[in-house]
């Protein structure tokens, strides 16, 4: 696993063996597939319970069933399955690791384009926080809900139910998902597989529903139907949630696990299902208000509710997983305070939790499934931030095409463009359902988008500060040596800077109130690169100064977890020679206060300084021994 690890980093492409790709495939079936392997609970319901006034007869079922199998097969198969995913930045994917490539590239030159680019990275990334807080409760109350097909009289316990699981769901994350990972791949090779046996022995009886797969049924429905048929799209769109998570788990399987994944399992067990549904209800309309449950008979009702409930806990972990991960990319890359990150796998990088997303997540979830109760309800918030995050990643995905991968520009405007209108038309009639709830998720990007504007520019704002405030290390170290009354002493200083090329204020306080340096000065800084990883070796650019001075310029990719005490030991190899047990690590505790200049607008000079106050201390975040860390405050009017 090692080797193909590096392999993929590197972007070569070795062989896999047969077992290995079969294990990578039922673990991508377990991870990548809970949220879109979900959907059949409720889209067909959702597609006529919210256009209303569509006669349930042949015209409309089938043209429902041609815009949900086109949609699947446009907008995940061709979109994310075969385009975006060539989109590899050294094996990771997902919105920021598209816009990174996109910026990596030549094309990205100029500040306007880079500024573009970022933005849309920040919209995408805000869009997918807005999606994470509906799905977890969309997903467990469709499935619990199958208990009022049961008996009607336990509709009361739906909420409760569901409010147990969840809460259970996420006071699990501290544990780590690696047990129970364990059983994500078999728990829903067995969902895909029940999936694929309900709708198959339905088309079997109504062959003809088979029908729908010709575009003819939906070009007819929309030319039929207009206002109506544009109504429903904003529902049929729920068969294709979770389509970003194809790309987004990219760097966890791989994208030819993936792919086998879906055109081998995933796809025909979504089709067949769907069609199963909408073969029995041309055939009992009665069983509009569930179709998912009623394709089983009685006896069968209680073990495919306990699947499906099994099936939307590991939707809802894959969501949660994937906030954990995006999180940490946006800290790595600069768009979020750092917060207190645990490593839950000695063995598998990707495992995270972070604690107070994971509360802030769950509270979200919770109200959510409190206020609005049914999944019915939540499906009118759900979509709208679906498709507009689908609709950013096309827009980034042509950026690399014309930018990184030389396509010629025709081509990759009309077919990224094609795809773009498709996801505009969605966009369009999700719309409509923004009065009765679609403003939720809005709302939610919308403050998180302020948040992560407001970090950049900040934190953009504080290091020219910086720079003004303070004078050339070259100077400096001038000045030092020709001072007197300077004394040094034994040991090395580590500084954390910004910027290597000036004084940090913490070594300037430091010299002021001390009047001493240590013999051995290291300024160190850390910075990210638009890579999911740097190997230690090649990240770390060390440069001595003159007199006891040194420069220490270390990378890490927007994956990597920083340790600052492994980089100075891999210093030895280029004349700097430290005992991180033993240095003095020196840290700035900057106090941010209002200023009566227009840094910023007042209310985001407000919010960052809140933020700024919320960030964790970077003696854990960059693993530096507790007991050798001092911290010298600042005070800095922004």
């Amino acid at each position: 696993m090692a080797n193909h690890s590096a392999a993929a980093a590197s972007g070569q492409h070795l062989p896999i063996a047969p077992k290995l790709r079969a294990s990578l495939v039922l673990a991508a079936l377990g991870v990548v597939f809970g949220d879109i392997g979900t959907s059949p609970l409720y889209t067909m319901r959702e597609a006529f319970g919210h256009a209303g006034g569509l006669v349930l007869d042949e015209l409309h079922v089938l043209g429902v069933l041609s815009l949900v199998f086109w949609s699947l097969t446009l907008i995940v198969a061709l979109k994310y399955v075969v385009l975006i995913m060539r989109a590899d930045n050294k094996g990771e994917g997902g919105v920021l690791a598209l816009a990174a490539l996109a910026l990596g590239s030549g094309g990205a030159r100029g500040d306007k384009r880079k500024f573009v680019v970022m933005a849309l990275a920040m919209i995408g990334v805000s869009l997918f926080y807005g999606d994470a807080i509906i799905t977890p409760a969309i997903s467990v109350l469709s499935a619990v809900e199958g208990l009022q097909t049961l008996d009607p009289r336990l509709e009361a316990y739906v909420v409760p139910i569901s409010i147990v699981i969840l809460v259970a769901l996420f006071l699990i994350q501290r544990q780590g998902t690696a047990l129970v990972g364990r059983l994500f791949g078999p728990i829903m090779l067995a969902w895909f597989s029940v999936l694929a046996v309900l709708g198959l022995v339905q088309i079997v009886q109504s062959p003809d529903v088979l029908r729908a797969v010709s575009p003819r049924w939906a070009i007819l429905f929309l030319r039929e139907e207009g206002l109506h048929a544009f109504v429903a799209m904003g529902s049929v769109v729920l068969c294709v949630t979770g389509a970003e998570a194809l790309y987004a788990d990219m760097g966890h399987f791989g994208s030819r696990a993936i792919r086998l994944s879906w055109f081998g399992a995933v796809m025909p067990a979504l089709v067949l299902n769907y069609f199963g549904q909408g073969a029995l209800i041309l055939d009992h309309p009665t069983v509009i208000t569930s179709p998912f449950y009623h394709l089983v008979p009685a006896w069968g009702l209680v073990p495919l509710i306990l699947l499906a409930t099994l099936a939307t806990i590991v939707a809802s972990q894959a969501v949660i997983s994937g906030v954990f991960s995006l999180t940490s990319q946006a800290m790595r890359m600069g768009y979020l305070p750092r917060m207190v990150m645990f490593h839950t796998s000695e063995h598998e990088v990707g495992q995270i939790y972070i604690p107070r997303i994971n509360w802030l997540l769950m509270a979200g979830v919770l109200a959510l499934v409190t206020a609005f109760g049914s999944s019915s309800s939540l499906a009118a918030a759900y979509g709208i931030a679906v498709t507009s995050a689908m609709g950013i990643d096309a827009i980034l995905a042509c950026l690399v095409a014309l930018w990184l991968w030389r396509w010629p520009r025709p081509w990759a405007i009309l077919l990224f463009g094609s795809l773009l209108c498709l996801d505009a038309a969605y966009i369009i009639a999700n719309s409509l359902k923004i009065p009765a709830g679609g403003w939720l998720p809005l709302l939610m990007a919308a403050v998180l988008f302020l948040m992560l504007r407001t970090w950049v520019q900040g934190r953009r704002v504080l290091a020219d500060l910086r720079t003004q405030q303070s004078m050339g290390i070259e100077l400096f170290i001038r000045s030092v040596t020709a001072s007197s009354r300077c004394q040094r002493v034994a040991g090395t200083a580590v500084v954390l800077c910004s910027d290597v090329s000036i004084v940090p204020n913490t070594l300037l306080h430091n010299l002021k109130h001390n009047h001493v340096l240590h013999e051995q000065v290291v300024l160190l800084n850390v910075r990210t690169d638009d890579v999911p990883r740097v190997p230690l070796e090649q990240g770390v650019s060390v440069r001595h100064l003159g007199d006891g001075f040194w420069s220490m310029v270390v990378r890490f990719g927007f994956m990597d977890q920083p340790d600052i005490q492994a980089v100075l030991r891999a210093a030895a190899g280029a004349g700097l020679t430290v005992d991180p047990a033993r240095a003095s690590y020196f840290l700035g505790r900057e106090t941010l206060v209002p200023s009566t200049r227009d840094y910023l607008h007042p209310i985001q000079e407000r919010l960052f300084i809140s933020m700024s106050a919320t960030a964790t201390d970077p003696t854990a975040y960059f693993n530096l021994p507790p007991d050798r860390v001092i911290e010298v405050g600042t005070q800095i009017e922004i």
